[in-house]
């Protein structure tokens, strides 16, 4: 049996300004939400084992909802190489148009689906939302003309809109905000498989074409809408409302839960909702400075996730050779970001590396915008890679983290992401005729623009760190208009 010791404390000893300290991996527990006479910490063996549990039922279906998602969504670069425009009579202006229409419903969705996940369940929303896209991808495989691609990707749109930030708030349901961003890395390695996966699915797929009297880029939708479908009652099954009381948990690991939660009472807080917590939310600087980062980090991951096809057939390579040279691009993003994603949870720092990684892109995007041979323009390729995963990934870890409890939070994400996603529409007009010269450019400027708005916000985070611990000593005066959830004096930010 895993170990748990037990410390037994007076009645009444909880006062609403307690502190409880459990060690540097464990958050304050607000004396609102919990009246106990025991504290319980976990023996670090039996947490680890626990995790690793989360981890193997959790973290896969997570990963394989996210990649069909990411795969429907993304799509529309391959069949691009393939023929589509012309097979529906598409001139590039509105073949562009339809890759940004689809965040036009995506992000006017975001936040209210965020909210409401408690609301409708995880279970329920998420499950839904999955159906709906699912069919419309399926669908997308028999259009005929501009308007029939508006309308399938206005649908996608507003179904995939609540699935990456209902499964962040997922997350935060389950780990503690120094387990998080290994945990969110999962998600955006989903991003750089859909990315190898699809450009290999759809090299095979492609190879369909006449069957059934279907162009080869139908076959594409259909296959992998169809692929969709069928993760719909993983999800059902697989992700319980309550994460606690998990199907896979013996008695002692919920226990262990239970404890958990209680550690980490101050971030989730309660389970009613409030619009005094969405309406402090939305006043928190940290929230705009997190979104206006957000979006030119997206620039890259919309613009390169759905453009690479094209970019490497730019540099002279055939469509063909566009589909699988992509793999090893995304392969090698991907495995960047779990690095420096693990590096950030143990250190607990996280725009440092916003910062770090950004940098390779940088260069990345100059190696492809200077009169260079093809070979250095797609080494460049796995430059621009590093900070397509990591810049977004990172980002939203800084802002899950930093704030809470669960509804505050829940806001700030959906929002944030909402003022992030609107770079697709960017992305969808800047990336239109090759050598791509526009959206290189306008992508190596959002790098620039990004590494400025990280400085600015991690200066505002230490300021606010350093603020509260003033206050604390009694160096300054108690001026603060919100004092609860992560504006409390024990709520250290991560910077």
């Amino acid at each position: 049996m895993a170990s748990i010791s037990t410390a037994i404390d007076a009645p009444g000893a909880f006062q609403d300004k307690t502190q409880m300290e459990f060690g540097k991996d464990i958050d304050r527990v607000d004396s609102n939400e919990v009246r106990t006479t025991s504290t319980e910490s976990l023996d670090p063996a039996a947490e680890k084992k626990l995790l690793l549990k989360l981890d193997l039922f959790f973290v896969p279906i997570i990963m394989l909802v996210y990649l069909t998602c990411f795969l429907d969504r993304t799509n529309i670069g391959n069949v691009k190489v393939a023929g589509m425009p012309e097979d529906i009579g598409a001139s590039p202006q509105e073949f562009s148009t339809a890759v940004s229409i689809f965040y036009a419903t995506y992000v006017a969705f975001e936040p209210p689906w965020t909210i409401m996940m408690k609301w409708m369940t995880p279970r329920i929303l998420l499950t839904s939302l999955c159906v709906v896209w699912s069919i419309a991808t399926v669908f997308s495989g028999f259009i005929t003309s501009i308007g029939g691609l508006y309308a399938a990707r206005l649908v996608l749109g507003a179904c995939e809109a609540g699935l990456f930030p209902a499964l962040n708030l997922y997350l935060t349901m389950v780990y503690k905000r120094e387990e998080q961003a290994k945990r969110v890395s999962y998600l955006f390695v989903c991003t750089a498989i859909a990315g190898a996966f699809g450009g290999l699915l759809a090299y095979a797929l492609l190879k369909m074409d006449g069957i059934a009297g279907y162009e080869g880029w139908r076959w594409v939708y259909i296959i992998e809408g169809i692929f969709s479908i069928l993760i719909a009652p993983i999800i059902w099954f697989g992700l319980p409302n309550d994460p606690s009381n998990a199907y896979f948990l013996n008695e002692e690991e919920k226990h262990m839960m239970k404890i958990r939660a209680a550690q980490r009472a101050q971030y989730m807080g309660s389970d009613e909702f409030s619009w005094e917590e969405v309406r402090i939310a939305l006043k928190d600087p940290k929230l705009y400075l997190s979104g206006l980062i957000q979006f030119c980090q997206d620039i890259l991951l919309y613009g390169f996730s759905t453009f690479l096809p094209s970019i490497i057939v730019s540099m002279g390579y055939s469509k063909i050779e566009a589909q699988y040279l992509s793999i090893p691009v995304y392969i090698f993003g991907g495995l960047c970001f779990l690095s420096v994603a693990y590096i950030s949870d143990r250190l607990c720092i996280r725009g440092p590396f916003v910062i770090l990684t950004n940098i390779p892109g940088i260069l990345g995007y100059i190696l492809m915008l200077c009169p260079t041979s093809n070979g250095v323009k797609f080494f460049g390729t796995f430059l621009c890679a590093v900070s397509v995963y990591n810049g977004p990934g990172l980002n939203l870890t800084w802002l899950n983290v930093n704030v809470a409890p669960h509804y505050r939070r829940a806001t700030a994400i959906g929002v944030q992401l909402s003022i992030g996603n609107t770079a697709g529409i960017v992305a969808g007009q800047i990336y239109r005729t090759d050598p791509y010269v526009l959206g290189n450019s306008f992508s190596v400027g959002a790098l620039g623009l990004a590494q400025l708005l990280v400085v600015i916000k991690w200066f505002y985070i230490r300021r606010c760190n350093e603020q509260k611990r003033r206050i604390e000593n009694g160096e300054i005066a108690d001026n603060r208009k919100v004092k609860t959830g992560d504006w409390e004096l024990d709520f250290k930010y991560h910077l």
